[in-house]
């Protein structure tokens, strides 16, 4: 058996760029798995936050009830100072 180019040639693509290609094709799909994770990922934590509109919603209740709040204390102190000075 003799040592041609052409086989030599051959033994260099085999043993050297077919694994090179073969990793080359598993970290492409490797990449791929991982970015479909990352876009779920993604998806997955803008369900958690809330949007402006809905702080902005929220925010007005909390402040109509401190409003309240604040009126039914004035309230009493009113009653409060009205009772100091009729007793």
């Amino acid at each position: 058996m003799e040592f041609t180019p052409y086989l030599v040639w051959n033994v260099i693509i085999t043993l050297v760029v077919a694994p090179l290609l073969y990793n080359i094709r598993q970290n492409t799909a490797e990449l791929k798995r991982q970015d479909i994770l990352l876009n779920k990922t993604r998806e997955d934590i803008a369900k958690n936050y809330v949007t402006k509109i809905e702080v902005k919603d929220e925010m007005e209740q909390v402040m109509d009830r401190l409003e309240k709040l604040g009126e039914k204390i004035d309230k009493i102190f009113e009653m409060i100072y009205n009772k100091g000075k009729s007793g």
